[in-house]
């Protein structure tokens, strides 16, 4: 999970629910760097400036359980879907999405001791033929076989997906995002759970977003 940002080298921070905020205090924070200047390579085709580079660095916080349940039945999750898990932390959205749904998950993170942890995640919870942890930046990740992403990132991340997802993701795959959305990419669902705004779209046929 991100939640500040240093871009273009001034702090940049936002009102958090106080359900995050109180998370926040119990655990170390685990610092992440991420170029994004590559993720936004799709503006320069559109004939604009790509921007310079802008390093994300955030927290790690863990999404609840209770909140995982309800972003995996907001988005229909079932055994036939391939879900991504897009920094995907101890891997336990990944799992879930197994060990409850029959789905196979894809978690994507930097962090190689989180990877180590979720790989021993899946195999106490039995789930370890059904899910695969990458070491990659989501960025770069190829996320054309994903069903269903879920993402609980920050919302400059989110806007800079966007493209990404829109053009990878097949018409009718769902995403669904824990607290922030995608700017005027307005969610097909939302819903409300311990303060916090849980958002549901499905992706457009032609990879577009309508007027």
């Amino acid at each position: 999970m991100r939640r500040s940002a240093m871009i273009r080298g001034s702090f940049y921070n936002r009102r958090m629910p106080a359900a995050f905020s109180e998370t926040a205090m119990h655990w170390k924070t685990a610092m992440r760097s991420i170029p994004l200047w590559a993720a936004l390579m799709p503006l320069s085709c559109l004939g604009q400036k790509p921007p310079p580079q802008v390093m994300i660095n955030a927290p790690y916080v863990t999404t609840p359980a209770a909140v995982i349940m309800k972003m995996l039945k907001l988005a229909n999750v079932t055994r036939t879907d391939v879900l991504y898990d897009l920094g995907s932390g101890d891997g336990r959205i990944v799992i879930a999405a197994a060990r409850s749904f029959g789905a196979r998950g894809v978690g994507i993170e930097l962090n190689r001791e989180r990877i180590q942890h979720a790989q021993e995640n899946a195999r106490r919870a039995g789930v370890l033929p059904l899910v695969t942890f990458r070491r990659e930046n989501f960025f770069e990740s190829d996320l054309r076989e994903a069903t269903v992403v879920t993402l609980y990132l920050l919302p400059e991340v989110n806007l800079a997906l966007r493209p990404k997802l829109l053009r990878e993701l097949r018409p009718g795959a769902r995403i669904v995002s824990n607290c922030f959305d995608m700017g005027d990419w307005k969610p097909s669902k939302q819903i409300d759970v311990n303060g916090c705004k849980i958002y549901f779209w499905s992706v457009p046929a032609g990879g577009t977003l309508g007027n």
